[in-house]
Parts: C-alpha cells; structure tokens; sequence
C-alpha cells in the first residue's frame, strides 16, 4: 500500500500552557498529512469534488499517545493507506520526534457523494481514485 512522510516544526501557537502540544492538534495535523498527500499526487480535495463530485469525511479517528512534545520539536508524520472497502478506506499514522514515537493514530474517511436533498451520502469510491493513492510510489513533504 502507499505511504507519505511529511515533517513539520512545532510552533508556539500548537503548545499548551504547560509547554506542550494540545493533543487536537494531532488530529489537525493527521487531515492536513492527507491533503498534503493528495496534493503531491497533483490531486486534492477541489480536485476531488470536480472530477468525481466527491467528498472523503471521516467517518471514524482515534490516536495514542506516547510522548509529548513541544515548541520547535520537529515532527515526522508517516501516513500509511491500511484499509480499503469499496465505500471507505483507512489511513494510520506514526508521528515521530527524532527516533523517539510521540503518537500513533487513524482516520477512517467515507467516499461521500450528493444525496440530491442538500446533503451527502455513502457512494462506491472510483477505481481511477484508487489507482491514484494505491500507485503513488513514497512521497515526501516539508511544512
């Protein structure tokens, strides 16, 4: 399956009064990781939209953590594509300081498409899309 590394720095504005990340932030930077990554396969969420009239919410997230970490760590973010079904698919994360793991954690997303009444609703995700994701050879990005 494919995978995309993007390293970030933390800022002041990501850490708590105590000096350390707010643990929200973890799962901002997980959605930001997917997009970034849908980016560098010349993609993206308007992209998605326009091509395939298509939404990917998530439907489920979670994260563990290990280790804290604080203004200017820099973080490695690895994005892994664990789980396809025809109407989701599932990517895990590994988030690392150095050698050190500060967390791990996943988003389960939906293909999501109009439901013709203002919202959306569940739809088979395109082979095209999967194509995309699943022949991306390792990407890596800097934030």
């Amino acid at each position: 399956m494919s995978h995309f590394t993007r390293e970030l720095t933390i800022a002041w504005g990501d850490c708590d009064d105590a000096g350390i990340v707010f643990y929200p932030n973890y799962f901002y930077w997980f959605d930001s990781t997917y997009h970034a990554w849908l980016r560098s396969l010349g993609s993206g969420l308007r992209d998605v939209k326009a091509r395939w009239g298509a939404v990917t919410p998530l439907v489920d997230v979670g994260a563990t953590f290990r280790s804290a970490v604080s203004y200017e760590d820099v973080l490695c973010i690895k994005a892994h594509l664990s789980e396809w079904n025809s109407r989701r698919f599932q990517l895990d994360y590994v988030v690392t300081c150095g050698e050190r793991l500060v967390a791990t954690g996943f988003e389960k997303r939906a293909w999501a498409v109009p439901d013709g009444n203002g919202g959306i609703r569940g739809s088979e995700i395109p082979q095209e899309f999967r194509a995309l994701i699943e022949g991306a050879p390792l990407r890596s990005e800097t934030a």
